[in-house]
């Protein structure tokens, strides 16, 4: 069992997931700086190429930097029906559920480590992280991919009620 520094225990089931524990601490060690919005990017899953996220209207932000950045993203719903499936008879939460919804079920994981009323989203990049060969601007290897998203949202980051400076 883990105890994180926001007192969250975690009961550890699969050691494969571990990616999750430690990008769950960052979450909480951000958070405790009180930033406009949270996006993390990370290779956890496998399952999808995904942007999911805790904010409509962060999402879609998200979502257009992506668009913008020509960086496909799909955004899946956090349903919380399958935060069932991290209860924990010894701790808050056990780090995997199930094999359904794989991909929900870590983003509802991480949900947990984000501050109340901190925008988020979650890039799983497993997928288009790396290419088998050539394809267009990329090259087989490692893509980068993110990248371009995360620099057209910082560019464009919209925080409700703030203008910033063009």
């Amino acid at each position: 069992m883990i105890r994180y520094r926001n007192g969250t225990t975690v009961e550890v089931l699969n050691t494969d997931a571990e990616g999750r524990l430690i990008l769950a601490d960052g979450l909480v060690a951000a958070s405790e700086e009180k930033p406009a919005a949270i996006v993390d990017a990370a290779t956890l899953t496998g399952a999808a190429v995904v942007a999911l996220g805790n904010s409509d209207s962060f999402t879609a932000q998200v979502q257009a930097a992506a668009d913008a950045a020509g960086e496909p993203v799909w955004p899946l719903p956090l349903y919380d029906a399958y935060a069932r499936d991290l209860e924990s008879k010894v701790a808050d939460l056990k780090n995997v559920g199930g094999r359904p919804a794989g991909t929900i079920v870590a983003a509802l994981f991480l949900r947990r480590f984000v501050g109340d009323g901190i925008p988020w989203a979650h890039l799983d990049i497993a997928g288009p992280a790396f290419g088998d060969h050539d394809d267009g601007e990329l090259s087989a290897g490692g893509t980068g991919f993110g990248v371009r998203t995360l620099i057209e949202l910082l560019r464009t980051f919209k925080r409700p009620g703030v203008m910033l400076p063009s």
